[in-house]
C-alpha cells in the first residue's frame, strides 16, 4: 500500500484560487508545472523525485486538500484508489469513495477510470466517463484531493 511522503517543512505548494495556466503539450517528463497563480514552484525535493522516477512508473504530487505535498508512487500495473482502508492508495476523506478509482499502466503511461464514485473522477477539471490516459503534469482530482501527474521514462527509453 502506498503511503504519502511528507516534505518534513511542509513547503510543498499548495493551489491558489483560479484555474491553471495552460500548459503547452509536451511529451518532456522534467516539465515542472508551476502550483499556483503567485508561481510557487515545487520543492528542490519534488523535483529531484521526478527527475529519478524509475522508467515505466509515475508520480501522484498532492497539490491541493488533506495531505499537501504527499507523493504516491504509481509502480504497478493497477493501483487502486479510495477510502477503503485495502486501496493501495488510501485518501481519507468523506468526500472519496471507498473504492474511487484505478490507475492502469499501459505501453504509453497510466491511465485512470472512475468506479462509479459519487463525486467522481476528474482530470484537468474535467469530469471522465471512460478510462483517460494521463500526461505529464495533468491535473487529476479524487474527492477534495487535487493532485499532479508525472510520468517516468517509458520502458523503452530506460
Amino acid at each position: 500500500m502506498s503511503t504519502p511522503d511528507h516534505e518534513p517543512d511542509g513547503t510543498a505548494g499548495a493551489v491558489g484560487g483560479g484555474a491553471p495556466a495552460p500548459r503547452p503539450p509536451s511529451d518532456d517528463t522534467t516539465h515542472i508545472p508551476i502550483l499556483d497563480a503567485d508561481t510557487e514552484e515545487m520543492t528542490a525535493s519534488d523535483v529531484s523525485a521526478v527527475e529519478n522516477l524509475p522508467a515505466g512508473s509515475a508520480m501522484l504530487l498532492v497539490q491541493r486538500g488533506p495531505d499537501s505535498g504527499a507523493r504516491f508512487l504509481l509502480d504497478s500495473d493497477v493501483v487502486t484508489v479510495g477510502r477503503h482502508p485495502e486501496s493501495d492508495i488510501f485518501l481519507d476523506d468523506i468526500s472519496v469513495s471507498r473504492r474511487h478509482a484505478t490507475f492502469t499502466r499501459s505501453g504509453s503511461g497510466y491511465a485512470i477510470a472512475d468506479l462509479g464514485s459519487l463525486n467522481g473522477s476528474y482530470v484537468n477539471r474535467d469530469r471522465i466517463d471512460n478510462d483517460v490516459v494521463l500526461a505529464g503534469g495533468d491535473e487529476v482530482q479524487i474527492g477534495k484531493y487535487r493532485l499532479i501527474y508525472f510520468a517516468g521514462a517509458s520502458r523503452g527509453e530506460a
